[in-house]
């Protein structure tokens, strides 16, 4: 056998050995845990009709999403939740979009007594994403919404 078949072998043997390992490398990248698209809704009650909060958001993580917290707050207030205040907060609703994502949406019915009791102004949602394997991400400002005075 020549010496440059040999070589022309060698050579071939090496660039499928790595283009199979980035292939690999492709594949096995875990994709991180992400809140994308976040968007809040404020809707005042009217006479004899309840008012809202609507905080919807799109959750990916490659082992797919287990939940979402979420709280909604004041700016005026200076409070600037905390992931670890979070943990014990209302659960978004989470309806998977594919086997990594889901679109969650959070819900708050308003009355008119609970409107008559909220600060004017800016509001921000904070929001802690947990992941199936139990990663989590906290957003501190994931949406902003105004209260009308």
């Amino acid at each position: 056998m020549s010496k440059r078949i040999v070589v022309s072998s060698l050579v071939g043997a090496v660039v499928l050995g790595g283009v199979a390992a980035g292939g690999l490398a492709m594949a096995s990248a875990a994709t991180k845990l992400t809140v994308e698209n976040g968007s809040a809704r404020y809707v005042a009650p009217s006479a004899g009709a309840a008012g809202s909060l609507t905080f919807t958001v799109d959750v990916s993580d490659d082992s797919g999403v287990r939940d979402l917290k979420v709280v909604a707050w004041p700016a005026s207030s200076k409070l600037d939740p905390t992931a670890a205040e979070l943990q014990d907060a209302e659960r978004a609703e989470c309806q998977s979009t594919s086997d990594e994502s889901s679109r969650c949406t959070y819900t708050l019915k308003v009355t008119q007594q609970d409107a008559a009791d909220l600060a004017a102004g800016a509001w921000h949602v904070s929001a802690l994403a947990t992941a199936a394997d139990g990663d989590t991400l906290f957003v501190p400002r994931a949406a902003a919404f105004d209260v009308a005075g």
